[in-house]
C-alpha cells in the first residue's frame, strides 16, 4: 500500500517533470515558485527523480539548475 507522503512525493516529482521538460531547464528556486509546490515536496521529489535518473543537475559558477534527462 502506497502512504500518503509517497503519493505527495510521487505527484510533485510528476509535476517537476512535466514542467522541466515544458520550459527547460530551471534553478530549484525558479521550480519551486513556478510549480507552486512548497520547498519541501521539491526537494524530495528532485531526490526520487535523481534516483530513477530521470534529471541532471548541472552548476555554472553559482547558480545550479536541473533538467530533463
Amino acid at each position: 500500500m502506497v502512504n500518503k507522503m509517497t503519493k505527495t512525493i510521487g505527484h510533485a516529482a510528476g509535476k517537476i517533470w512535466q514542467y522541466l521538460d515544458k520550459n527547460g531547464a530551471a534553478s530549484v528556486s525558479k521550480i519551486t515558485n513556478e510549480t507552486g509546490l512548497n520547498k519541501n515536496d521539491v526537494h524530495r521529489a528532485l531526490g526520487w527523480l535523481a534516483r530513477e535518473e530521470k534529471i541532471t543537475f548541472e552548476t555554472s559558477g553559482r547558480t545550479e539548475t536541473v533538467s530533463v534527462i
